[in-house]
């Protein structure tokens, strides 16, 4: 479910590619799509015209990128009245290049996420939301909370989406995208700690209640806490 008066993270996510890397941009964009829940599993990607010219790019490329996504083990193509290209239910293992390793990479990354995700939850709590706008809060939260182990990533990430889409700013949406798969190819690299989840959950209620009392400050504390313990856990098992 979008938010009524936000910025859709599918608006945000398909939004036309640079011409110059046409077809890696496209994979790029259905990836990110897929990877953070924006469009779930087993759900139908829009279709092909509406999201060739949403992406700004030709069908053919869409189809090469839609191809190669489905060669990857992520999505697949179904015939007929009901057909389309669908988000498969299960979804391939990432893989653990090492990317934490990179010089710099792990502070950069958890810097931009701070001040990207604790704005976020500030605006968010600043803002008059729309009944649409409480029940998407609401309902993917419900959606994180009851996640198992191995969908956990997935939901995670849709919430975070979920606070910078009723922020209703697009760019904001894009770049709390962006981060969120440079901090899942962090998270990838550590294991999952039950005891953690536990606790992402509860300071997850928090955040979202705060946003849903109109309480910027009490909102920005929260999300600041959330992100801060994520990122003592990535710094303790990748420094």
């Amino acid at each position: 479910m979008a938010p009524a008066s936000g910025v859709s993270a599918g608006e945000a996510l398909f939004r036309p590619v640079r011409a110059g890397n046409a077809f890696e941009e496209t994979v790029e964009r259905l990836l990110q799509a897929v990877r953070l829940g924006v469009v779930g599993a087993g759900e139908r990607l829009p279709a092909e015209r509406e999201l060739a010219e949403r992406l700004g790019v030709s069908r053919v490329t869409l189809r090469e990128a839609i191809r190669a996504l489905a060669d990857a083990g992520y999505v697949e193509s179904r015939r007929g009245r009901y057909g389309g290209t669908f988000v498969n239910e299960s979804l391939p293992a990432p893989r653990k290049a090492g990317r934490a390793k990179a010089p710099g990479m792990l502070d950069d990354t958890l810097s931009l996420r701070h001040v990207l995700e604790t704005g976020a939850a500030e605006v968010a709590a600043a803002r008059s939301l729309s009944p649409a706008d409480r029940r998407h809060l609401t309902s993917t939260l419900a959606e994180a909370s009851a996640a198992d182990v191995d969908d956990y990533r997935r939901r995670d990430s849709r919430l975070h989406l979920a606070i910078a889409e009723v922020t209703a700013s697009a760019s904001l949406t894009s770049a709390i995208a962006d981060v969120r798969m440079r901090i899942n190819q962090l998270l990838d690299e550590i294991p999952l700690l039950e005891p953690n989840l536990d606790h992402s959950n509860a300071q997850h209620a928090a955040i979202v209640e705060a946003i849903l009392a109109g309480d910027p400050a009490a909102a920005r504390g929260a999300m600041a806490e959330h992100v801060e313990g994520t990122a003592s856990l990535l710094r303790g098992f990748l420094e």
